[in-house]
């Protein structure tokens, strides 16, 4: 690990003063502190987001869920407020990591770092989630840009993510056993604009596949989206899967969501 000026600020005012330079904010800390271990990451000073009082809260206001950016996926699953009103949700945060890893990440830090293969992007882009900053509000579609890339400007602060409440909503992975990332999830919701299907661990950030949303949209039910094909084209391949394979786990996970939408 390379050396670094570390600062715990108590606002968020003081937080994004101290932003200049070549720094870093640092949330739960799970994907930062291990690729700062590893060298693949570096910054001249971490400002700790840990001491900064009310980015971690938990409501239902205005038809959604408001979960802080500073809300750690243990709270977000245990939260009654967000089981009552996207159980989904609940259920995604709930499947991350380990216990150790939802007990210290948090959603602020896990959308802003973008892995292409974390969960709660695919919640994001298929509820229509609005991301609140200290400068401004981003859409979801518009948040993630590319692998590890989002629309963030420099020193910008997320404070909360607000996910509008759909009819109803699951997400279902098929995870990679040792990391418990998705090699391919999926988060189908059917909400007031339509249903929206998001996939994520399947490319270089979280996409949308309207051919399963179409079909959806005329047939609400698992065979409906089992029997889409996907186009393997653009889709990763690796050692844990091929594209062919990435592909049609797609329709699969899809199908097992809607299944699991409606038993809720």
């Amino acid at each position: 690990m390379y050396a670094f000026e570390y600062k715990r600020p108590h606002a968020q005012a003081e937080a994004v003063a101290a932003f200049h330079g070549d720094a870093r904010y640092l949330a739960g800390g799970q994907s930062l502190v291990q690729a700062m271990k590893l060298r693949m990451s570096s910054a001249e000073t971490l400002i700790d987001l840990g001491g900064v009082a009310g980015l971690d809260g938990i409501r239902v206001e205005n038809n959604a869920v408001v979960i802080g950016a500073m809300a750690k996926h243990s709270a977000v699953a245990a939260s009654a407020d967000v089981r009552r009103a996207i159980p989904a949700l609940a259920d995604l945060a709930g499947g991350i990591g380990d216990q150790m890893v939802r007990n210290l990440g948090t959603l602020g830090g896990s959308i802003a770092n973008a892995d292409p293969a974390a969960c709660y992007p695919s919640a994001i882009v298929a509820l229509g989630a609005t991301v609140h900053t200290n400068q401004r509000t981003i859409a979801g579609s518009d948040f993630f840009t590319g692998i590890y890339q989002t629309a963030l400007h420099e020193g910008e602060l997320i404070t909360a993510v607000s996910f509008p409440i759909p009819q109803r909503a699951a997400y279902v992975k098929f995870k990679q056993p040792a990391s418990r990332f998705a090699l391919v999830g999926v988060f189908v919701a059917q909400t007031a604009h339509g249903v929206h299907v998001a996939v994520t661990g399947a490319k270089g950030s979280v996409f949308r596949v309207t051919e399963i949303e179409a079909a959806l949209t005329a047939n609400y039910t698992p065979e409906a989206a089992k029997a889409v094909h996907v186009d393997p084209a653009g889709i990763n391949a690796d050692l844990h899967a091929t594209a062919e394979y990435r592909a049609a786990m797609i329709s699969v996970m899809a199908g097992r969501a809607v299944a699991a939408s409606l038993a809720h």
